[in-house]
């Protein structure tokens, strides 16, 4: 999937077209500009994430500034994905969000202690979705653009 990142970008790693659907247009409902980048497959988008920091020739505007990634996925699950990126220098402090179904205090438990900056459960309403998205994204954004002051 090619696509052209800014620096205030979010790449979304989700499995399901149905969520990943949802949460694209929940983004867009309350940023009706923002750049993301939605991937199906965890292990494509790892290899995207390192290959765009690894690139002499890219600047740090290249990374997205957010990573929204599902905790259940096939082939690299969330925490996989999640320890791969906090393993890498090049990604390490790279905010990095799960996003899941599972209120379970183990899962939750699990995606702190390895490195999630944000652990959000999905909700089932799209308006309350809309709402958590826009809170993820003004946090993370906002930090983001901080950064480059």
């Amino acid at each position: 999937m090619k696509a052209e990142m800014n620096e205030r970008s979010i790449l979304l790693v989700e499995d399901s077209p149905d969520d990943r659907e949802l949460m694209t247009r929940a983004i867009k409902r309350c940023r009706p500009n923002q750049t993301v980048l939605a991937m199906a497959d965890s292990v494509e988008a790892l290899e995207f994430l390192i290959q765009r920091a690894r690139s002499l020739t890219l600047r740090r505007s290249s990374r997205p500034s957010l990573v929204l990634v599902d905790l259940k996925m096939p082939k690299l699950n969330g925490l996989e994905f999640l320890n791969k990126v906090r393993a890498s220098p090049e990604t390490l402090l790279l905010p990095v969000v799960i996003l899941s179904s599972s209120s379970s205090t183990e899962d939750v438990a699990r995606a702190y202690a390895s490195g999630a900056n944000g652990y959000v459960v999905k909700p089932v309403e799209f308006d309350r979705f809309v709402q958590v998205m826009e809170s993820l994204c003004s946090y993370w954004l906002d930090c983001d653009a901080l950064s480059h002051l």
